[in-house]
This record gives C-alpha cells, structure tokens and sequence, in this order.
C-alpha cells in the first residue's frame, strides 16, 4: 500500500476538544495546552471560539487567552511560525476576530463553516445556506483585507445526524466554492462518525482528482462509532497529507450543561450519552503513523505526556490508548 511519506497535523484540543466538556475549563490550563502542544512541535492550534459565550460559555476567555498565548515567555520566538485558529461562524464572531488581530493578538486563521444538509447548516449558524454564502463572501474578504487567513470547513459530508444520508459530491463543489470565494484551506468533516472507511477512501480519491491544491485539503474525523483511526488510514491511502485531531479524542457539539449551568449549546444532543462521542486521538494517531514510518515532524514521547496530563484537566479517563500503553520499542533491549 501506498501512504504519504510526511503529514501535517493540527491539534484543536482546546476549542473542538473542550468545547464539549460540562464543566468550565479554567483559562491556565487552556494556556499550559496550548504551550506544550506548541512546545511539542504543532504548528496548527485551534484556540477558541469568538461567537457568543452566553451559548458556550467554555469561550468566554477568547480574548485573554489569546493575549496570553501572544505574551508566553515559554513560546517566545515560537509562534512566528505557528497558527493560531478561532471559530467565527458569523458576522458578529468574524468582526470581533478581526479587531482582536488589528489590536495585536487575534487570530492568525479563522475559519466558517457550512454544512452539505441545510437542517444541520442552519442549527449551527442560525441561517439558511443560500444566506450563509453570501454572508461568507462579504466576510471572507473583509478578513483577508485585515491580514487573517480564513478555512472554509464542509460539514455532513457522509451523512447527517438530523437528516440522515447526504451526497459526497456536493462537498465536493461547497470545496470548490470555498476557494472562489477566497478560502486559504478547505476542511472536510465527518462531525458524528457517520463515515465508514470505504466511503471514506472513495470521497478523498474523488476530492484529489477534482482540487489541483491538494496540500489546501484537511480531513476532520470523530470516532463516535469507533471507526476513527480506519478513517484515517483509507485518507492516507487515499493520498490526503493533512489531518486535525484532539487530546484524549475529546470534542462534540458545544456543550448545553456547563458547571451546573444549563446553556443553548448548539441545542439538544445528537447522541444518546454525551461522553461517549469525540475526534480521533491526537496520541494514538500519531503514534500509529510513527510505526507506519509517516514524519509528523512532532515530539511523539512528549505528545503522550501531554495526553497524561489531559485527563487530569478533565478529570477522566478518555480514549487515548497510547498514553497508557506507550510506543512500541524500536531496538531489542537484549
């Protein structure tokens, strides 16, 4: 079989990860993530979420955890290379990125999102699809007139919680038109486990075929029904060379119970028990494609520290099993 020799990898613990968690995760231990992630070697950090914290109030923090991300002394001369990501799904969250980045310390990428089936697009950002393009075109330029790259995400690509199975080649033209718009990347998610690993290979070999900027592609997995690292290996097979995940595997929709609180969220659940849902784990991933002989350019032993330490912030266990098992050894220890 044939894989990329090297990939990319961003890490999005702290906005997708902790965004699902239900209890506030206080704004250090966000900034000692981002610090070691980053001390770790990812040059891809999603950071937070700038739309309104009455509904996730886990983002009520974005701009001084910026601020600090911006002023650590442990990422002194670090981030001169190094995304930092918000969310901003609409205009109010796009236009407080934007200041925050002319003030000094926003966001270097922000990132919109639609989604292929209208039910699910218009729970998330509140308006319809035709709506959404036209708000995402005004935007998309006023960020990149203030110096802010922007990832236009597609969503619901193999099927949808609300409204069940969607058309993959419909994500392939919201892919297209994200780029005509003015787009830096394009991330294709798979935001309930929905994919399967065939449907999988087949997507990305038909997205390949279609995009002459292949590096621009991101593939975004959740493992809710256990197929997340199957799903990563028929992407590589398929050639994608770009991948997100989160620490422990956390993340899901924005959480509606949060430290005693009951908030809008993005609404009612899509799942039957909330803790049983989540992205592909940043440890194993990277441990997997280690053994696979595939460079992520990352710190491997520190990663699976990091994951360590993960649990303790949340207090649980989560479903890395490599923080637990380790790497397998290289050499014989005789």
């Amino acid at each position: 079989m044939q894989y990329p020799k090297k990939v990319v990898i961003g890490d999005i613990t702290i906005r997708d990860g902790f965004q699902h968690e239900e209890k506030l995760i206080p704004t250090e231990a966000k900034l000692w993530v981002a610090e070691q992630l980053i001390l770790a070697g990812f040059k891809h950090i999603e950071v937070s979420n700038f739309g309104n914290p009455k509904g996730m109030p886990q983002f009520k923090d974005v701009d001084d955890l910026f601020k600090l991300i911006r002023n650590s002394k442990k990422l002194k001369d670090k981030l001169d290379d190094v995304s930092l990501t918000a969310i901003t799904i609409r205009e109010r969250a796009i236009e407080r990125a934007i200041q925050a980045k002319l003030d000094g310390y926003g966001p270097d990428r922000i990132l919109l999102m639609v989604s292929t089936s209208e039910a699910h697009h218009k729970i998330n950002s509140g308006i319809p699809l035709d709506e959404y393009w036209k708000m995402a075109e005004e935007w998309v330029k006023k960020a990149r007139d203030a110096g802010v790259k922007v990832n236009g995400t597609v969503s619901t690509i193999w099927g949808c919680p609300i409204e069940g199975p969607t058309d993959p080649k419909k994500a392939i033209e919201f892919t297209k038109r994200w780029f005509d718009i003015g787009a830096n990347d394009v991330e294709h998610a798979d935001h309930d486990g929905s994919a399967s690993p065939d449907r999988v290979y087949d997507y990305f070999s038909l997205l390949l075929d279609n995009v002459d900027n292949p590096h621009k592609q991101i593939a975004h997995f959740h493992t809710t029904r256990g197929w997340g690292l199957a799903n990563v290996l028929a992407a590589l097979q398929a050639g994608m060379t770009n991948y997100e995940s989160t620490l422990g595997g956390l993340g899901g929709q924005p959480a509606n119970f949060v430290s005693g609180v009951p908030v809008s969220g993005t609404g009612a659940y899509y799942y039957k028990d909330a803790k049983d849902v989540g992205l592909v784990s940043t440890e194993d991933m990277v441990v997997m494609m280690d053994e696979m002989g595939i460079e992520t350019n990352l710190d491997i032993d520190k990663i699976l520290e990091i994951g360590n330490m993960i649990e303790r912030i949340v207090g649980r266990r989560l479903r890395s099993e490599s923080i637990k098992n380790g790497r397998i050894p290289k050499f014989l220890k005789g």
